[in-house]
């Protein structure tokens, strides 16, 4: 019986702003480790027998992101499933379990993991993985939970009950909201409860019948929408407007609340959600004075802090208990004890309208990437990068014009009838109203600045003719 893993990647990861993005979150970097969270959930499965190729369920803006990381880490014979709109985990879970059922029937089983927590010990999460697979082939829905260490009041509990037959499973005797401080201690010195992962192993046919009985409205919409399944590229994608009707709630609510065969598998590997910066110092080795320092980072007399630069040198001189992260266009410093707030000031810059929660300057394309440089009125400018073969797509701008300069590579050039190469220290304008294309036609980077003029120089402002990667016109 196959073991197939369904990573779920449609987090925002807003508590770790200013690194996590809206379009760039957590799962997507390397917070703990040379690979980020995404690569590391996929990677550590290595090892466990019967495993399938992995399913990631990401949102349309993730989608090149997700194939690009899997490429970059060798993962072989994935599958990425788009969802139309987010609608939390339970329609989630409910569209893998349909492609899943339809590839390899009702009881090949689903490893539902987050594709943005950390693990320390992978031989121990793979151990607890193999010990509920004869509780979910029994018909049992298992959730992990894990072994709590501190009186933690950020997470929800699930009580354990009765063993079960099948393997190391126990009944869940209840799941429990989050706790204040005092319940919270009470449930750590019973050693009954355990804090609710959010990861499960259950069969696909298992949890849809389970879905159809608790959550109806969801299990119709989802089944709906896989009546309108289609692959586009390497993507596979379900009805719009059917799994637009889903009502969104996540798979705790929906089912395991509900269900009569929820089970539970005890986890004790280094888990953590990295769901604020304070979680990070708890997963990371510190120095002498209990910090954790990364980037160019020069500190004297400082204690218990976070501080991380991205690029500029940071320097920090008598401070204790602060996170302290440097992007290229934004710094955050909060006291640790605040860091679960940081949710707050994002919300604030999104009622701004402003760029910071949802781009970095750098931004990433299915081609390479842009970065913004200066920006200032009536002219922007921009470093490009463009991957050995890719292209940008033929497109053309109704407000601005272009001038382009390759500082490295290759560029091979589209400009209305006119198609041309350019070398190193050659350049092109492009008129307004002008269809386009950007190509790179060698085997290293390409790299141009592009200087932007015109009345609106807004990412918006751009019709797309023909795209290799399936994109629609603006």
């Amino acid at each position: 019986m196959s073991i197939i893993p369904v990573i779920l990647s449609g987090g925002a990861g807003t508590r770790l702003w200013p690194l996590s993005r809206e379009l760039y979150p957590k799962q997507f970097l390397p917070l703990a480790g040379e690979h980020s969270l995404l690569q590391q959930t996929v990677l550590r499965l290595t090892g466990l027998p019967d495993l399938a190729p992995p399913l990631v369920v990401c949102n349309e803006e993730h989608r090149f992101l997700v194939a690009e990381q899997l490429r970059a880490a060798n993962v072989q014979g994935a599958e990425i499933l788009l969802e139309p709109a987010g609608r939390n985990t339970a329609p989630a879970v409910a569209l893998a379990a349909l492609h899943v059922q339809a590839r390899h029937g009702d009881d090949a089983l689903l490893l539902v993991l987050p594709s943005d927590h950390v693990i320390a010990d992978d031989a121990a999460f793979r151990r607890a993985v193999q010990a509920g697979v004869a509780a979910a082939q029994a018909g049992g829905l298992v959730t992990f939970g894990v072994q709590p260490t501190r009186p933690e009041t950020g997470y929800g509990y699930i009580r354990t009950g009765a063993a079960l037959d099948a393997g190391a499973a126990r009944q869940v005797a209840a799941f429990v909201e989050k706790p204040d401080a005092g319940r919270a201690a009470q449930y750590l010195a019973s050693g009954e409860y355990l804090w609710n992962g959010g990861m499960f192993l259950l069969g696909a046919g298992s949890y849809l019948g389970e879905l159809k009985r608790h959550a109806p409205a969801i299990a119709t919409a989802c089944q709906a929408a896989f009546e309108e399944v289609r692959a586009d590229l390497d993507f596979v994608r379900v009805g719009r407007e059917a799994f637009l009707a889903s009502p969104s709630d996540s798979i705790d609510y929906a089912v395991m609340e509900r269900t009569d065969r929820a089970a539970v598998v005890a986890l004790d590997a280094g888990w953590s959600d990295i769901g604020s910066w304070d979680a990070l110092l708890d997963v990371q080795p510190r120095d002498a004075a209990g910090n954790v320092i990364s980037g160019d980072v020069l500190v004297d007399k400082v204690s218990g802090s976070l501080i991380r630069s991205e690029g500029r040198l940071v320097a920090a001189l008598g401070v204790k208990d602060l996170v302290i992260v440097e992007t290229a266009d934004a710094v955050l410093v909060a006291d640790r004890a605040h860091a679960q707030d940081v949710k707050r000031l994002v919300e604030r810059l999104k009622a701004q309208r402003r760029d910071e929660p949802l781009v970095h300057r750098q931004v990433f394309r299915p081609w390479g990437s842009y970065e913004g440089l200066v920006q200032s009125g009536r002219f922007q400018v921009k470093r490009i990068v463009v991957k050995p073969g890719a292209s940008l797509s033929l497109q053309m701008h109704h407000h601005r014009a272009e001038h382009w300069v390759v500082v490295k590579g290759t560029a091979r050039v589209t400009c209305g009838e006119d198609v041309r190469l350019l070398a190193e220290d050659q350049s092109t304008y492009i008129p307004i109203g002008t269809a386009h294309r950007l190509e790179n036609p060698g085997r290293i980077d390409l790299e141009i600045i592009e200087v932007q003029s015109g009345s609106y120089l807004g990412e918006d402002d751009i019709v797309r003719f023909q795209d290799h990667y399936g994109r629609s016109g603006a």
